[in-house]
């Protein structure tokens, strides 16, 4: 017994990081030789699962628990993420909207996609507002995200309102329990990075994305240029100061991992723990971690832009300038509705097709194929848009700290 548990302490004291590269050489390396071996993808199922699992019952404790037991002084972080969440947003979808001007994509349009999607914006707002009123069981249960914030912040204030000190301190201790759970979860992490990789490698190979490689640069040219540019252009106006040290931890320690999982919502604990060793405020990240996660959707836009116009183009539309950019807001409303799962953001191509009087038959054939490549654009994606998270989070920590001096 103390020799495992000697073993396990040494294991957790080794870099993450690299454990997680060896785990990749590992899994790709017998994703060639023996990708007969199907077994050792069930590691990957498993990591991943595990993740979704816990992942909103951390969401729900840890919210409800920060808004119980802060101070003032929060309101003003907030407006200060939330706006930069939506700007990058808005900017990755502009600049996604240049691209395929630049560089137009046409697509080989066949058998259309048996998927179920919204079909308009009106039906993105209205979901928005039905999942934000479901039964909070259920909520929980089924991973709903926007119902897990709206009813933890709800429960929150009433708790800091009404609860004694002791109550609190209850609610505290749990999800200190919840979090230390997680901790153990992502430890075995290298493990689940080896299952994914080996079916990505075993499975499908590089051979897929060469019919649509050039959809695939685009993709993720202009998710690297708002990443690399335009996201550390914000932080600097903000911070007046080097952003890319920052920039870069985020993207080694949450993006590497959000690769893997391709889940905004499975890499919320790993956020949390990042935020924690940057040396955060808990009681901010706790909130504005989930909340970015659902909202800060950088990649999802320039996917339903991209998608969008390589249909139009396809289709021989004349899209104009002004019509373009008109997309790039819709698509930033859009992509705030995109669920934190695999795929989330190809759900949504149909909508915004929709607005070029595109049928639904027509978009759903161009969903098809984004799940062919999705292997790349929605593992790409999500690493982004979740390191982006706490890259704006600790911005938006970091510019509250300098107008208060300390």
């Amino acid at each position: 017994m103390t020799t495992d548990k000697s073993f396990f302490t040494k294991w957790c004291q080794m870099s993450l990081v690299l454990r997680i590269l060896g785990g990749l050489i590992i899994g790709a390396s017998l994703g060639l030789l023996v990708p007969q071996w199907g077994w050792l993808g069930v590691m990957g199922i498993v990591f991943v699962s595990a993740l979704k699992a816990i992942a909103p019952v951390l969401v729900a404790v840890l919210v409800a628990a920060s808004i119980a037991k802060a101070g003032s002084g929060l309101g003003s972080r907030f407006r200060v993420v939330i706006s930069r969440y939506m700007l990058s947003t808005f900017i990755a979808a502009v600049c996604a909207v240049f691209g395929s001007f630049m560089f137009p994509v046409t697509l080989q349009l066949c058998d259309a996609a048996e998927q179920a999607a919204p079909g308009t914006l009106s039906d993105v707002f209205s979901n928005l507002l039905t999942n934000m009123v479901t039964n909070p069981l259920m909520s929980v249960s089924q991973a709903n995200y926007i119902g897990i914030l709206f009813w933890s912040i709800l429960i929150g204030i009433a708790l800091k309102m009404k609860a004694s000190q002791q109550t609190i301190s209850v609610i505290q201790d749990i999800s200190d329990v919840i979090t230390q759970t997680v901790r153990w979860v992502i430890e075995f992490a290298p493990f689940g990075v080896m299952g994914l990789v080996f079916t990505s490698v075993s499975e499908g190979g590089m051979n897929v994305f060469g019919t649509y490689g050039h959809l695939v640069l685009l993709l993720v040219g202009c998710m690297l240029v708002n990443t690399l540019i335009f996201n550390p252009l914000i932080s600097f106006l903000m911070l007046r100061r080097n952003p890319y040290p920052l920039l870069f931890t985020c993207l080694k320690e949450s993006g590497l991992q959000a690769f893997f999982t391709r889940s905004s919502a499975a890499n919320i604990p790993i956020n949390m723990n990042l935020c924690k060793k940057l040396g955060l405020d808990e009681d901010f990240y706790s909130v504005s971690i989930p909340l970015g996660a659902t909202i800060n959707m950088d990649g999802a836009a320039v996917t339903i832009t991209v998608m969008t116009l390589a249909v139009a183009h396809t289709m021989g539309i004349e899209v104009s300038f002004a019509s373009a950019l008109f997309l790039s807001v819709i698509a930033t409303l859009a992509a705030c509705g995109t669920s934190g799962v695999a795929g989330g953001s190809l759900l949504l191509v149909p909508m915004a097709c929709s607005f070029f009087n595109i049928s639904n038959d027509v978009a759903m054939q161009a969903v098809a194929i984004g799940f062919i490549i999705g292997v790349i654009q929605d593992s790409v994606e999500t690493a982004l848009n979740s390191s982006g998270d706490v890259f704006f989070t600790a911005t938006a920590e970091y510019y509250d700290r300098m107008k208060k001096g300390i």
